[in-house]
């Protein structure tokens, strides 16, 4: 089975900025993979490249076993994508997106449209101009989970839902999951990572810095014990890899590596325990801490040679490094959701009514 995502060493620079510096990104077939990092990690801009809408400057990247930049029309057929701000053709009816959108992707599936439009309540029959900023990202969602594809790219796909509507998404993205569709989802929302994601990658300026389940994750980090002890608290501070032991009366707390568990454990054991409450880091927690020191910044790149391959070679213009918001207005991004309409090849102009 094809990795449906394989990017190794990718580079994007800007002028004198590197966007993405030696990215590295594997997302497996049938799994929901979140990608994370803070605003100007670089989610964006390597979202941008698996579309197609960027051109990579160096590296590795397989887009269902094709090449992204080159196989584009092909490649946008197979996959549909939402980004963090929908835009739509404001004379046409959300219904009409959807279907237009449906026709461009290969074709949707008519019962399961119906059943999005209930699940999101979502009034189909409206025009573009009078929906408000999440039913916009509705018409979006419904028009990618409708669609007979196989991978979706959702970049904050949940921005200006309510509550219940995230609730609704988290329902179909795990509906996809079970039909062994592949999810690629970016989100500044860690619980629904945590709830939805098979695999984490975090990244930080421009690289790769973990990836693996949240199990495997907290194995590598550390555990918070809280214990009601019998007796006086003594040892608990030699031990290697107990850290922040604080103590009140016979309570104790204390942060402790994977490795000294055990060993920790033990002791308290031998004092007594009366209660005892074991929390491993939750994804917040883990993301936090990859970002407690600041990183050396990264090295400058020089200024990008001319390819003399006309309109498809990226300046310093092409975009802002550090945009990690709406994509239709990237130069290549021709529809409503930032795709090339109808298998448009890049630079198209874009059609009449999206609006900019």
């Amino acid at each position: 089975m094809e990795t449906p995502i394989a990017v190794t060493g990718l580079v994007k620079t800007f002028g004198h900025t590197r966007a993405l510096d030696g990215l590295d990104l594997t997302v497996r077939a049938g799994e929901v993979h979140g990608f994370l990092g803070p605003n100007g990690a670089g989610k964006s801009t390597t979202i941008r490249v698996l579309l197609g809408l960027l051109r990579a400057d160096a590296g590795a990247v397989r887009l269902l076993d094709g090449d992204p930049w080159r196989d584009a029309v092909t490649l946008h057929r197979r996959l549909a994508y939402v980004p963090g701000d929908v835009t739509l053709w404001p004379q046409l009816s959300g219904g009409e997106v959807i279907d237009l959108l449906g026709r461009m992707r290969g074709g949707l599936d008519p019962r399961r449209r119906a059943e999005l439009l209930e699940s999101f309540e979502l009034d189909p029959r409206k025009k573009g101009r009078t929906y408000s900023k999440g039913n916009r990202q509705k018409v979006g969602l419904v028009a990618a989970l409708a669609s007979d594809v196989e991978l979706l790219i959702l970049d904050e796909p949940t921005s200006g839902l309510d509550p219940l509507m995230e609730e609704v998404f988290q329902h179909w993205i795990d509906r996809a999951r079970r039909d062994g569709r592949t999810v690629l989802l970016s989100s500044h929302i860690l619980a629904e990572v945590e709830a939805l994601c098979d695999r984490v990658t975090i990244i930080r300026n421009g690289r790769h810095v973990e990836t693996g389940t949240l199990t495997e994750l907290r194995h590598l980090h550390r555990t918070a014990i809280d214990a009601e002890l019998a007796g006086p608290v003594d040892g608990l501070d030699t031990l290697p890899g107990v850290h922040d032991l604080r103590v009140d009366g016979d309570r104790v707390r204390f942060d402790v590596d994977t490795a000294a568990l055990d060993a920790a454990l033990r002791r308290l054991t031998e004092i007594g325990v009366r209660s005892l409450v074991s929390q491993p880091p939750t994804l917040e927690e883990l993301f936090l801490r990859h970002y407690e020191t600041p990183p050396a910044a990264p090295p400058a790149a020089a200024p990008p040679a001319s390819t003399g391959e006309g309109p498809h070679a990226e300046g310093p213009h092409a975009e802002d490094p550090h945009a990690d918001g709406p994509h239709a207005d990237s130069p290549h991004a021709d529809g409503p959701t930032g795709e090339r309409p109808g298998g448009a090849a890049p630079g198209n102009d874009r059609p009449t009514g999206v609006r900019r």
